[in-house]
């Protein structure tokens, strides 16, 4: 299955929210992202027939595992590019907007290195915060 630079925001949206929040609804990845609610609803509708997500009666989204997988990778590319943004000197809001941009293009080679140094100079626990 193709997933388009949207939809990994959408599912790192999902995985960000759940974390901070434990329930995930259309409105919060809305606000989270700066979406509008319709345009949510139609991403979910999309995530959901590509078994990306399932939506309960009462609305709270769950990432499934095709889901959770490709949040995951996601997420975690956002939070080594911008640890290594950061690391280089750049604030860690910018880093992080940085981050946004690059974290879907990079390829696995290049974000492969980029890791095992953050992990060398910064150390596997700080990399990871």
């Amino acid at each position: 299955m193709r997933v388009y630079e949207s939809a990994e925001d959408y599912l790192e949206a999902i995985l960000v929210v759940g974390k901070r929040r434990g329930l995930v609804r259309s409105i919060d990845i809305a606000n989270e992202l700066g979406y509008s609610k319709p345009s949510v609803s139609i991403a979910m509708k999309k995530l959901r027939e590509n078994a990306c997500v399932e939506m309960d009666n009462d609305g709270y989204i769950r990432l499934l595992p095709a889901g959770a997988e490709i949040a995951e990778r996601i997420y975690e590319r956002h939070q080594t590019l911008t640890d290594f943004f950061v690391y280089l000197g750049v604030d860690r809001e910018v880093a992080s907007a940085d981050a946004c941009k690059v974290e879907h293009d990079l390829s696995e080679e290049t974000f492969g290195r980029i890791k095992e140094h953050v992990r060398r100079t910064m150390g596997a626990d700080e990399a990871e915060n």
